[in-house]
């Protein structure tokens, strides 16, 4: 029995003429800000000048939203091939996939690295936590646009969703799963954990080679990314189109279990077989 539900109050706060401030937009600035700034305190621990990531973080923004969306155009394309440039790089009405966003964020992090003669992956560690942060916060963009939600259920916090916003096939359900709320407190764990991690480590407690921090970051996301996936209504489809995945392939889980796998592999290599991963940059250890 539904105990109580909540509803997205619309995704402009703002709206003078033709200006509009969106909701998405205000929550993508403050993650861009506060994991700036959580980045740099991280940074200053392990040696790399603030400065290095303040330079970093505006080519980091700007690669990973061109990535995102580029991303989720090309597989969403039978419904933007007929569409104007407008609507292509629309990224303020939703429309944009995390796994696109780190595969250029990562290439990104490599060029400016090797542009800048910095090591890899103790930057990439102090750039994970700031990330999930940026994820958690970021996922409340899901909520005011009312879109990212999953399948139909009563639970006490079900998400109310407008008709205009629900799947064909579920036009007579009026509350679904919040699959934006379930990602964004597993991503707020996540960099919990992830400081937590950090301080031990200062504190002489745990070893962290360089680079654990990021498999450890790769295995908690898509771990969580895999079981949210599976209750969203609006996937990105290997095969078929949403919400139902023809054979139940879905993009997110597939790369997911792919970075799952990599994660795996490099805590191996780091804790068992005890040697450093390779760093794409080129700068010695």
């Amino acid at each position: 029995m539904l105990l109580a539900t909540f509803t997205s109050p619309g995704p402009v706060l703002i709206q003078l003429g033709p200006f509009s401030l969106r909701w998405y937009g205000i929550l993508i600035a403050a993650a861009v800000l506060l994991g700036l700034l959580l980045a740099m305190r991280l940074g200053r621990q392990r040696g790399i000048h603030p400065d290095l990531i303040a330079d970093l973080l505006p080519l980091l923004v700007l690669g990973a939203v061109v990535g995102a969306r580029l991303y989720y155009v090309l597989l969403e394309w039978r419904q933007y091939r007929a569409a104007s440039w407008i609507d292509l790089i629309a990224v303020w009405r939703g429309g944009i996939a995390i796994h696109g966003a780190l595969i250029a964020g990562l290439l990104v992090t490599v060029l400016f690295c090797r542009w800048r003669r910095q090591r890899f992956w103790p930057l990439l560690d102090v750039l994970v936590p700031a990330v999930a942060l940026g994820q958690a916060i970021g996922r409340w963009g899901n909520f005011f646009n009312s879109e990212a939600f999953g399948l139909p259920t009563d639970l006490p916090w079900a998400l109310t969703i407008p008709a205009a916003n629900r799947p064909f096939p579920f036009l007579n359900q009026s509350t679904f799963h919040p699959t934006f709320l379930y990602e964004s407190l597993w991503n707020l764990a996540l960099c919990g954990l992830l400081l937590l991690l950090i301080r031990q480590a200062a504190r002489g407690r745990i070893t962290l080679p360089d680079g654990a921090l990021t498999c450890i970051y790769l295995i908690g996301y898509s771990g969580g990314r895999v079981w949210i996936e599976a209750l969203r209504l609006d996937p990105l489809c290997l095969i078929g189109v949403p919400p139902f995945c023809s054979g139940g392939l879905r993009m997110a889980q597939l790369i997911s279990l792919v970075l799952i796998s990599l994660g795996g592999l490099g805590l191996w290599w780091l804790c068992l077989r005890r040697r450093p991963l390779p760093d794409p940059s080129g700068v010695p250890a």
